[in-house]
């Protein structure tokens, strides 16, 4: 049995930086990261529509600074920043911070892995045959410049009452080199037969060490 390691935490430090960023003195660090999860969970729960790629949390002394990538910016942002101000507000519920929002772009989501994942899982739901869904998405993700893509789902496939799992790779992949920028995704999809998991991992050449 192989040894299962998140791609994005196996290269953290090196070309990969964490996404909550501050110093807590101990006995903080639980409050911090409690609050993080919180605030990230309800943030990508309230605006999922807009295409929520990953938000970043950094903490300042009283001050947090959030920024949001997303595939639909616009979405969050609203009629001259309405939208963001209430995602602020709402935030302001869940924490004592002085919170900051930051809105930024995803150039390209046909090869960001996180996007992908719940795209194929959106797919899966409204019953899009799996196979064809899972090739789409790895032929759209190397025209748009990935060098590599593999796309896993696990689970009642097509109905059946035995779970299973079945991949397909293209290009290349090279999971265990540290230098190659490889972007993580995951996702579930809820069907009547149950629960569908997917991971997608996007290779998009190499990079030298930070």
């Amino acid at each position: 049995m192989g040894q299962k390691v998140n791609p994005i935490g196996l290269r953290l430090g090196i070309t990969k930086t964490w996404t909550s960023r501050w110093y807590a003195e101990r006995g903080d660090f639980k409050n911090y990261f409690l609050e993080d999860q919180k605030i990230k969970k309800a943030i990508k729960s309230k605006i999922y529509y807009a295409g929520i790629s990953k938000i970043e949390i950094e903490r300042k002394r009283d001050k947090m600074t959030i920024n949001i990538y997303a595939a639909m910016p616009g979405i969050i942002i609203g009629r001259k920043g309405a939208e963001v101000e209430k995602l602020k507000e709402y935030v302001k519920t869940l924490t004592n911070s002085n919170v900051t929002i930051n809105v930024r772009d995803v150039s390209v989501p046909e090869k960001d892995a996180q996007l992908i994942a719940e795209n194929i899982a959106l797919q899966i739901e409204k019953r899009m045959p799996y196979r064809r869904v899972m090739k789409r998405a790895a032929y759209l993700a190397l025209k748009k410049g990935a060098k590599g893509i593999k796309i896993q789902i696990s689970g009642k496939l097509g109905g059946a009452e035995m779970a299973r799992t079945e991949w397909i790779k293209e290009g290349r992949v090279p999971l265990s080199t540290l230098r190659a920028d490889i972007d993580y995704g995951f996702a579930e999809s809820l069907t009547q037969a149950g629960v569908i998991g997917i991971k997608v991992w996007v290779f998009n050449g190499m990079v030298s060490p930070k």
